[in-house]
């Protein structure tokens, strides 16, 4: 019976959680085909359903051009980030030399802090450096803020790989470079695609930073256009905007689906480490 108790309390826990999940993502969804420009329906399901705000973001809204920006920036920060992610989390976890410790420590420390802390100081440095309102000034801000999470991260996966095979590669004659593209990354495929999955999604969810870096109408990303969408008095789009975040969730939504597996195998795994 106490056996019995506990079941039925874990999947009613389970099901309240999973109901709380899906209504609101079911209600935007609903509310993207719901007529007129209001979110409120006086039922879950309109009695009439239009695709007319999907075709209006297209028409009426530059809706293409911020999916296009947002792409461009998600993907070069993925491969920027998996750039320098991968060889520092290697050299930290295979080689020993001075100043490791400081580094990691360093790296530690900083994840301690909120990246809003440093807004301004980015603002300023992309002024300087005549990066502001430029895409590639955000490309390399969201790069170079995955290297300390994403170092400690993938450091415990290499830690987890046993040594004894860099160590037969080198006596057979192999470099410190053909072990780590032979060896190290065909063993790395989850927390490579964990790194890479995790780097393309903060720039295409963030809106914080890229409304401090981006100001021209022609480089703004999704998440900037759709809050312009629905702010202020003569903006009230709000059914348009439902229809916006669904878009918006499609490729994650797919992304995760299909790279659930390894996403989890690489978090745990890298995790176990640190």
């Amino acid at each position: 019976m106490k056996s019995r108790l506990t079941r039925l309390f874990i999947y009613t826990i389970l099901t309240i959680t999973a109901i709380a999940c899906v209504y609101p993502i079911l209600w935007v969804i609903m509310a993207s085909f719901n007529p007129g420009t209001s979110l409120f329906s006086a039922t879950l399901i309109p009695d009439r359903l239009t695709t007319a705000h999907y075709f209006n973001l297209f028409v009426e809204r530059e809706f293409g051009l911020w999916y296009r920006n947002t792409l461009n920036i998600a993907f070069w920060t993925m491969i920027l980030a998996v750039a320098l992610v991968i060889p520092t989390a290697y050299a930290l976890s295979q080689f020993r030399f001075k100043g490791r410790r400081l580094s990691l420590m360093s790296m530690l420390v900083l994840q301690m802090f909120p990246s809003f802390m440093s807004m301004i100081a980015i603002y300023l440095l992309l002024l300087q450096l005549r990066l502001l309102d430029t895409h590639i000034g955000l490309i390399l801000v969201y790069a170079g803020g995955a290297i300390p999470f994403g170092s400690w991260l993938v450091k415990g996966y290499f830690d987890g790989i046993p040594r004894s095979l860099a160590e037969a590669a080198k006596i057979d004659g192999a470099s410190n470079a053909t072990v780590f593209t032979k060896i190290m990354l065909p063993l790395s495929s989850p927390i490579i695609t964990f790194v890479a999955l995790s780097n393309f999604i903060a720039p295409w969810m963030d809106f914080i930073l890229a409304r401090l870096v981006l100001r021209s109408s022609g480089r703004k990303t999704l998440a900037i256009g759709l809050f312009e969408m629905v702010t202020g008095y003569a903006h009230t789009e709000f059914t348009m905007f439902a229809a916006g975040s669904v878009m918006v969730a499609i490729p994650i939504t797919i992304l995760f689906i299909f790279l659930q597996r390894y996403i989890v195998q690489g978090l745990t795994e890298g995790a176990s480490k640190i």
